[in-house]
């Protein structure tokens, strides 16, 4: 009872009237054990201001630090047949050691000179490239002939059409001669026959002009004839200069053609060579898949796949490996509620399963068992357990962890925030709130 008036109540009513006040005021080990009840309720009450330490927790499993670590299964990238087995579950294999040797059983790939084959053809193919390809310097060179004689014609018809020009010059000078005599002639004759009648020439003289004259006609009638043919042997001449033109166009675009043709066929057969020797490679590396060996060194935990004769497809899985050097991690859960309030770098307090252990969650450093870890990876999409899975390494700066320790062994975690009065933690936990929310301190760079 507080004394926090006058008005008591022992002015009001008369204690000792009351058998139960008399047996307390007689009795003295009642008063010890008021001294008890009001000292444990001062303890509790101090209690109540101790430090906690806020901590989410989370249960998993023992795993690896680095996926190439974890337990894998080995698949066969071909189909094929078991023919021998060369391991047993639970033996040690170092990284390139045969498991398994299958057989084909593809019709495409059953000759056994298949590679062997595929390299004849390849070679095959190459030398015909090479034919095709001094083709194709020879029609190169074919092509140049063909234009150096081309100019030769050229330059010799040019030179027989310049004679037919001078030709023609020459003919029509000599044919405007011959005109010129004609006209010489025929002025002669009639001034003959004009002297005859008035008998100053004789006849004689008349016969002779007019033989003359007529000599003359004829000489102008061959004149025109050499004249005309001249101009014949320029037309000649051209026509001649435009079909050595046509003929050599005609045997360069033949070259040409053959030389595309001769291009065409080349590039193919390349492309041809090409795909060869695709095939030829995956030939070769096909045969090397016949063998399943093992990609790093480990135990085999399980065969998968059992018996002689067996036919598997592509992508089966055959038997299932532990490597044998890893780096252990624990992998835990933790609700969605909690999530925000985890990030990388934390600090994490990790107890396994069958490893003596005494936890104080509110007390980490009064734990006993309890391994010390870091947050280095945590999952940003809900897992189908409805909850979020957080990867936790050890802690370099803290005791290891046991070496005992098997892969997939069951774990428990405590996640460290907040110091906080026990009696907030406990008024939080009746109302159903969250921890503190917090985030991680980071040095700015002008800090750095």
């Amino acid at each position: 009872m507080l004394n926090i008036t006058n008005n008591r109540i022992d002015t009001f009513l008369k204690m000792g009237q009351f058998k139960s006040t008399a047996v307390f005021n007689q009795q003295k080990h009642y008063q010890v054990i008021r001294k008890i009840i009001w000292g444990f309720v001062i303890l509790l009450i101090l209690f109540l201001f101790l430090p906690w330490t806020q901590n989410i927790n989370g249960t998993g499993s023992v795993t690896t630090l680095k996926p190439n670590q974890r337990p894998q299964t080995i698949h066969t990238a071909i189909a094929g047949r078991i023919e021998k087995w060369y391991v047993q579950e639970g033996d040690f294999v170092k990284k390139g050691d045969t498991i398994l040797f299958i057989s084909e059983i593809k019709e495409d790939y059953l000759d056994p000179n298949l590679i062997e084959n595929t390299g004849k053809q390849v070679n095959a193919k190459v030398k015909a490239v090479q034919s095709y390809s001094d083709k194709v310097i020879a029609l190169e060179n074919q092509i140049g002939a063909i234009q150096n004689e081309k100019n030769l014609k050229l330059k010799q018809a040019k030179n027989k059409l310049i004679q037919a020009y001078l030709k023609v010059q020459s003919d029509s000078i000599d044919f405007e001669a011959s005109k010129t005599q004609l006209k010489i002639a025929n002025t002669q004759y009639n001034r003959s026959i004009n002297l005859n009648k008035e008998g100053l020439k004789p006849m004689t003289d008349v016969e002779e002009k007019r033989l003359k004259l007529q000599e003359t006609e004829a000489k102008i009638i061959t004149e025109e004839n050499k004249y005309i043919t001249s101009k014949n042997e320029v037309l000649n001449a051209t026509m001649e200069l435009n079909r050595i033109r046509a003929e050599y166009a005609e045997k360069n675009a033949k070259a040409s053609s053959d030389k595309q043709t001769a291009l065409s066929v080349q590039f193919d057969t390349e492309a041809q060579v090409n795909k060869l020797k695709n095939q030829y490679s995956n030939y070769q590396i096909r045969n090397g898949m016949y063998y399943i060996t093992a990609p790093q060194d480990g135990y085999i935990n399980r065969a998968l796949q059992s018996g002689i004769g067996e036919t598997l497809k592509e992508g089966t899985p055959v038997v299932s490996i532990m490597p044998f050097k890893y780096d252990i991690a624990v992998e835990t859960y933790i609700e969605p509620m909690d999530f925000p309030l985890i990030n990388n770098g934390e600090k994490v307090r990790v107890w396994f399963d069958g490893w003596p252990t005494i936890v104080f969650s509110g007390w980490p450093d009064m734990s006993y068992g309890t391994f010390g870890g870091v947050i280095v990876a945590k999952e940003n999409f809900i897992s189908e357990n409805g909850k979020y899975r957080v990867l936790i390494a050890p802690d370099p700066k803290d005791k290891k962890w046991p070496s005992q320790l098997s892969i997939g062994a069951g774990t428990q975690s405590l996640a460290l925030l907040n110091d906080v009065p026990i009696w907030f933690e406990i008024w939080r936990t009746l109302n159903g709130f969250p921890p503190n929310f917090y985030q991680p301190t980071t040095k700015t760079n002008s800090e750095k």
